[in-house]
């Protein structure tokens, strides 16, 4: 095969593994609070009613008017996915939209202890979830939750996120397949901001006075967030939030098995540290004893009455190197996480070299011109 019509066939290979289907199957979606189910088009009345674009300025930067007319258009789009339409035949975006993936949040609960049960005037939905602007191409998408004005901080976003997350970005065909994940917060939105640290996000950027901040009657930064597939932890972040793991949930087994994967490698890992301390420690020892003898020896020769001083000291000299070589073994950022459930400690991010994924050879391989 020619070299050029060789490199057009990869060239193309790659291009095509990069396309999303035609048509998505929108996967239902278990929490302990609430579940997701695939939204429909009856879900946008149900949101108007419980009132979910209150205060949209201050939570996503919009206006209640713009916050509802994308939640309908990211509704539609995530239909017309899921019926197979492209967009010039659905009507919802053009050429350039990106897909999208729309899930309603249903409780079936009593959560507020009112004796009736949640959001019964909206058939249950409290509120949506998105995946935006899924880019086949970059592996890459949004997430957004829209709650019901009565319905936000009670922890529903911690339920749920993780769980979205873990679809998104667990590998096809039990998830999106994609390598990142962001957000776009506003920075008066601190609260939204913490629950996305906690789930491992950081800030990747900064448009400023992209928002109007309404109850300031200022311009404020728009901050973005993001993180990778290489770095997100499914199973430590559900922990971080006092959250169980459900199994049937989709991408959760995948990562289960990857975890226990890793797991078993530190563990080996570990003992082989282990074998070879104990045998410099023998050496050390033996070292130790011969020049004690030779010591004691010379110690005659010049007076005894220096030797147990001096022995003192060598004693003291062996622990001290001990200690230091046992300071140098100390796990650094976050790898003594075995006793934490917090997923990312004292401030510290798994960064992508030391993400649990990375000890799966599933880091992120990169094309340098050139080479």
């Amino acid at each position: 095969m020619p070299e050029n019509l060789e490199a057009a066939t990869q060239e193309q290979s790659n291009q095509q593994s990069r396309e999303l289907p035609d048509r998505i199957v929108v996967p239902p979606i278990k929490g302990e609070m609430v579940h997701l189910r695939p939204a429909v088009i009856e879900d946008l009345d149900r949101m108007d009613a419980i009132e979910a674009y209150v205060g949209a300025s201050g939570i996503t930067g919009k206006d209640r008017v713009a916050e509802r007319g994308a939640v309908r258009a990211w509704v539609r789009r995530s239909v017309a996915w899921s019926q197979g339409e492209a967009p010039s035949e659905s009507g919802v975006g053009d050429p350039e939209s990106r897909r999208t993936i729309a899930w309603s949040i249903v409780t079936e609960a009593d959560h507020d202890g009112d004796g009736e049960i949640d959001a019964a005037n909206s058939d249950n939905v409290i509120g949506m979830i998105f995946l935006i602007d899924v880019d086949g191409w970059a592996r890459s998408a949004r997430i957004q939750v829209v709650l019901g004005k009565d319905y936000r901080g009670r922890g529903y976003s911690r339920d749920i996120m993780p769980r979205v997350m873990a679809y998104g970005l667990a590998p096809e065909p039990s998830g999106l397949g994609m390598h990142r994940i962001w957000v776009a917060v506003p920075e008066q939105n601190t609260r939204s901001v913490s629950v996305y640290q906690s789930l491992g996000f950081v800030p990747s950027g900064r448009s400023r006075d992209a928002l109007w901040n309404a109850s300031q009657n200022r311009y404020q930064d728009l901050i973005v967030m993001d993180t990778l597939v290489d770095e997100f932890d499914p199973i430590r972040s559900l922990d971080a939030f006092g959250m169980h793991v459900i199994e049937d949930n989709p991408g959760v087994k995948e990562a289960l098995s990857a975890r226990e994967h890793s797991i078993a490698i530190r563990l080996n890992s570990k003992k082989d540290v282990k074998h070879d301390v104990e045998s410099a420690h023998g050496d050390e020892a033996k070292s130790a004893t011969i020049t004690e003898s030779a010591q004691e020896t010379a110690f005659g020769a010049a007076g005894e009455s220096n030797a147990p001083q001096q022995k003192r000291k060598n004693a003291e000299g062996v622990n001290a190197a001990r200690q230091s070589e046992r300071d140098d073994r100390k796990p650094v950022n976050g790898d003594a996480d075995d006793q934490n459930s917090w997923p990312y400690t004292a401030g510290e991010r798994k960064t992508s070299k030391e993400a649990w994924w990375r000890t799966l050879g599933r880091g992120r391989k990169r094309d340098v011109e050139g080479k």
